[in-house]
């Protein structure tokens, strides 16, 4: 792989995007596994351990191991679901890129543990008073809901061609 000839018009941006005749199906699956490892680790990071930490004693009106983001409802609302939102989608994106490889059964199992654990972890740290978990666990479904909604639509879509 040599330098982008940027002369020709090419700019740098469109050499790195992905071109069916030169990259394999195999490099590309193996980019994809590695850039939502990388977002999988960085927002279950982030929802473990929330931006601002977490309070460390009991004074003040605060409780000790709550998140101070917490103390801005709506901003920490919107982080809460968005960092949901991406960690369930890099999740997929893991469990979809691996179906049918080798203990597939025991990625789906620590798919499922991180999940648990990350919820438990935003119920840990999270104000009851903060947030409504209803719309964080709709959050994390929203990836998986969608992703069943084009599969649904593309078999009878198929169906109906036929």
């Amino acid at each position: 792989m040599g330098n982008p000839n940027l002369s020709r018009g090419r700019s740098w941006f469109s050499y790195f995007q992905y071109e069916d005749g030169r990259d394999s199906p195999s490099e590309a699956r193996n980019v994809l596994l590695l850039v939502a490892a990388l977002i999988t680790a960085v927002t279950f990071q982030a929802g473990v351990n929330p931006p601002g930490g977490v309070w460390q004693d009991d004074e003040g009106g605060h409780v000790a191991g709550r998140a101070i983001y917490a103390t801005q409802k709506n901003a920490y609302y919107i982080f809460l679901i968005s960092n949901t939102v991406a960690l369930s989608t890099s999740l997929l994106l893991i469990v979809s890129l691996t179906y049918r490889f080798p203990f597939h059964f025991e990625i789906w199992v620590a798919t499922f543990s991180m999940i648990v654990t990350y919820a438990s972890a935003i119920f840990a740290v999270t104000p009851d008073e903060s947030v409504r978990f209803r719309y964080i666990l709709l959050a994390a479904s929203v990836p998986f809901l969608a992703r069943c909604s084009i599969q649904i639509f593309n078999k009878i879509r198929s169906k109906l061609s036929n």
